[in-house]
């Protein structure tokens, strides 16, 4: 381990130079993924020097017990000794996790994008507990959240509702959620007290900037509409909403929250940069994701991945069979237990492929 981490060593001084250095920093793609190597390396650099300080005074401990004769200096050293063995193992469990490759696209701001599935109006009620669900989640992770598009349901909730969240490893953490999220539930609409499935999908996208898709504006198609719902008198008077079409792909994409032309017309570009983006992201996982059992990063969509079953109280994570007991927490944005769970998961598969040396 100690000849892996000195090579991460080297490679980190080398990036710290390349940085600095005329060529690098009038290239701002190449800045942006050097800025980017830094960062990752740096904090596998700083727990390198901590294990390399602990395996030194191990050694030193092992030199006293070698060689001293005081009884008492001996112990000391045997205290320590045993001290250090232990919290050395449990470095070297965390180096390794560390240097586990990661996906480049985890430290990316995400778009996600939640639609009502079936099950009607509560299907679109979910929808909407979802999306309260996933707010307060950035709320205490200390993510921005901006919505992009939205469409409401008859009785409350969204048929469909997209938004940007900005924050640190953002799509590293949501990007476990695609996929089809069941809820089983009394719906307010119920009058005999029947429990009713309904579905709500989810899909998590890296949000892609102009570095990642080169987009040829004479491949785009541009339509104006009137805005729907809540806005005050603009709506349904002034072509303020936008909708995108990449021609070479088919990909939509579209946006009414804002009531400026030009701010529906940048966030609709960035949801449509990061809808072809990802088009190009799930042909190089493809073959990844399907050696996984848990599919956590990169499953098939259509995947039933969680059940909220609301008259047990339990959430039920169908990946990884975890079970909890603490439903109401959940909805209200604790889902940290969940992710780590999942992530844990990947971590360990990827270990067992032997990606980790």
């Amino acid at each position: 381990m100690l000849d892996k981490l000195e090579a991460i060593k080297v490679r980190w001084e080398e990036v710290e130079r390349e940085l600095s250095s005329p060529g690098v920093m009038s290239d701002m793609k190449r800045f942006a993924q050097l800025n980017k190597e830094y960062k990752d390396l740096t904090r596998i650099v700083e727990e390198y020097k901590i294990y390399r300080n602990m395996v030194s005074n191990i050694e030193a401990n092992k030199q006293i017990l070698a060689t001293e004769k005081d009884e008492e200096l001996r112990e000391m050293a045997k205290m320590d000794l045993d001290e250090l063995l232990e919290k050395k193992e449990l470095k070297e469990e965390e180096i390794r996790v560390m240097l586990i490759p990661q996906d480049p696209e985890d430290a990316k701001n995400a778009i996600v994008e939640i639609r009502g599935g079936t099950g009607g109006d509560e299907a679109a009620l979910f929808a909407g507990d979802l999306y309260r669900m996933y707010s307060r989640f950035c709320e205490r992770k200390g993510w921005k959240i901006q919505v992009m598009d939205v469409t409401e349901g008859t009785s409350g909730g969204y048929k469909e509702v997209v938004f940007e969240v900005q924050g640190e490893d953002a799509y590293g953490q949501l990007k476990y959620e695609s996929g089809v999220h069941r809820v089983q539930r009394v719906p307010d609409t119920e009058t005999q007290g029947r429990v009713h499935t309904s579905a709500a999908s989810v899909v998590v996208l890296p949000e892609a900037d102009e570095f990642d898709v080169e987009i040829n504006m004479n491949d785009i198609r541009k339509d104006l509409f009137c805005s729907s719902g809540p806005g005050g008198q603009s709506v349904n008077t002034t072509y303020s909403a936008v909708r995108l079409t990449h021609i070479p792909t088919g990909i939509v994409a579209q946006c009414q929250d804002e009531k400026s032309q030009l701010k529906n017309f940048d966030k609709a570009l960035s949801v449509l940069r990061s809808r072809i983006y990802e088009l190009e992201l799930a042909k190089r996982n493809a073959e990844t994701a399907s050696k996984r059992k848990t599919m956590v990063s990169s499953g098939d969509r259509s995947a039933k991945i969680r059940t909220y079953n609301y008259p047990q109280g339990r959430v039920t994570e169908h990946r990884i069979g975890l079970t909890i007991y603490n439903l109401p927490d959940v909805m209200n944005g604790n889902i940290q237990e969940v992710i780590d769970a999942l992530q844990l998961a990947e971590n360990a598969e990827k270990m067992k492929e032997g990606t980790v040396a």
